[in-house]
């Protein structure tokens, strides 16, 4: 029987009422839930827990519309990589991993993301050659041991990064051509086989960790692969994400292939819909836009990996106007360096804000923290219970420290969480009623002994991938010659979007 215990947080500030300073309220937890918000002296059962808020910040917590488990173990492996770079140094930088490799990474991924504000994610992780249901059950016990909420998506393909790109392999000398064969993804039906009998045997509570299915880039699937991929999504009411025109580079391949854009190929495949969420969709046209706001799919807008790979600037103002649900994400630790979602958050703002004079098209701070609650719950599929401190809403809530320097003057709520905190004011974290963290530490986690664990780890990989590296370090100069060219290739835009606002063709000559 579900623990009913009742607890009430009394005497802090709640993002979300009161405007610019945010009004004192109470919060009475019941199980996992809330049950009330109400005034300072909301009353509570006699025996309820009772939990001092005074001098904190309350808000819902963070939700990662995207990030990646496999890449923890990964991070600050890279300095100017393009996507298609990071792609090429996946099997080196997140290859020959154990079942205990991928438990760990994901979870130091999960500790990182609730000391600074995240309580649930959405994870694409991979294996190679394909899925197993060890390894994801690993990922699973991860995040159920740290306590955190996670909607968990083996990245899946039928073709390797030098497959997907027409031409690449052929522009390899031969010697590397009959290396890179050995990256060889596992057969589609091994593969889908594999994502079925791991969500046959699921043994983890779908309210806190629940399975999806990630099609990796549509042009490293088949169509037959997406539209199975879909068909198994659907018949385990589960979710499906894929990587849609995130890079130039990509956008070219599909028009290549396709002869018209991924997203349109993606409707034509009727993968669009509710449960598809589009990861970083740089490079949508207004005509994209609409077509996932038509069907009720999802983005989730990753600004700093976008950056940091040099694919460009979202507008996700026009998302927004074409219905577009839009969540926010961190992408993974090897390609965006940490899990901040207070990063995240300012990153979408300044983004938002470098497109142009236009200052109604800029995101406001409420829009961003909107979109990292309830946008990313919908993304999550929790759209109806996470994101929000409301009764009948999951007791998911961080309360930050006003005596932090962050919060020194208080002068508005949403605008400091946004621009302003970072993560170093998390004070406590709650998930579904239960601290995971309290005085800025895990409850539980002795972290000199996972930094120890953590090292073993990396040392132990560092020989492991030893000539994964090798491979990469004598493509790489072909990779980075081939794919920006790619890049460079005119974009007719004429064909694309429209759109009413006359900034359509500048905005796109920016994304170059």
């Amino acid at each position: 029987m579900a623990d009913k215990r009742a607890t009430v947080i009394r005497g802090g500030r709640l993002v979300g009422t009161g405007g610019r300073r945010a009004e004192l309220a109470d919060i009475l937890i019941v199980g996992d839930s809330v049950a009330e918000v109400g005034p300072a002296g909301l009353a509570a059962p006699a025996d309820a827990i009772v939990i001092d808020a005074r001098d904190r910040l309350m808000h819902p917590g963070l939700i990662n519309a995207h990030t990646h488990g496999h890449g923890n173990l990964a991070k600050g492996m890279g300095d100017r990589w393009t996507l298609e770079l990071l792609l090429a140094a996946g099997p080196w930088i997140t290859g020959s991993r154990t079942l205990e490799d991928k438990y760990l990474s994901t979870y130091v991924g999960a500790i990182e993301m609730l000391l600074k504000g995240c309580t649930a994610c959405y994870d694409l992780t991979v294996e190679f050659p394909l899925p197993s249901v060890d390894g994801l059950d690993a990922c699973g016990r991860a995040y159920a041991d740290a306590g955190m909420r996670a909607v968990l998506a083996p990245m899946v393909a039928e073709f390797s990064f030098f497959e997907s790109i027409p031409g690449l392999i052929d522009a390899l000398p031969p010697a590397m051509q009959k290396e890179v064969e050995r990256l060889r993804l596992a057969p589609s039906d091994a593969t889908l086989n594999a994502m079925r009998q791991s969500m046959q045997s699921w043994a983890f509570d779908r309210e806190y960790i629940r399975p999806a299915v990630a099609p990796t880039i549509p042009h490293h699937c088949s169509d037959d692969f997406m539209r199975k991929c879909a068909t198994l999504a659907r018949e385990f009411a589960v979710g499906l994400h894929s990587h849609v025109q995130e890079s130039k580079a990509q956008v070219m391949v599909g028009l290549k292939r396709y002869g018209k854009t991924q997203t349109a190929h993606l409707q034509d495949l009727g993968l669009l819909g509710p449960d598809f969420t589009v990861g970083h969709g740089v490079w949508l046209d207004h005509d994209d836009m609409s077509r996932l706001g038509d069907h009720g799919a999802s983005v989730a807008h990753n600004p700093g990996s976008n950056m940091r790979l040099g694919n460009g600037l979202a507008d996700i103002r026009a998302m927004l106007e074409r219905k577009v649900n839009v969540g926010i994400g961190t992408d993974g630790a090897n390609c965006s360096d940490n899990l901040n979602m207070y990063e995240s958050m300012r990153l979408a703002s300044m983004v938002s804000k470098t497109q142009g004079p236009d200052t109604d098209r800029w995101l406001t701070t409420g829009e961003v923290f909107a979109a990292a609650t309830e946008g990313s719950a919908r993304a999550l599929g929790f759209g109806d219970r996470l994101g929000r401190i409301a009764p009948g809403y999951k007791a998911d809530i961080v309360l930050l420290d006003l005596h932090n320097v962050n919060w020194m003057p208080f002068n508005d709520a949403v605008n400091q969480l946004v621009h302003t905190e970072d993560g170093s004011a998390v004070r406590s974290v709650m998930i579904g009623g239960r601290l995971v963290v309290e005085d800025s530490r895990m409850v539980g986690v002795n972290m000199a002994a996972l930094a120890r664990r953590v090292e073993e780890a990396r040392a132990r990989l560092e020989g492991a991938t030893l000539p994964n590296r090798q491979l990469f370090e004598r493509v790489e100069q072909v990779v980075n010659s081939f794919c920006p060219g790619l890049a460079k290739m005119p974009y007719h835009i004429d064909r694309f979007g429209g759109g009413h606002h006359g900034h359509e063709h500048a905005d796109w000559a920016r994304r170059r």
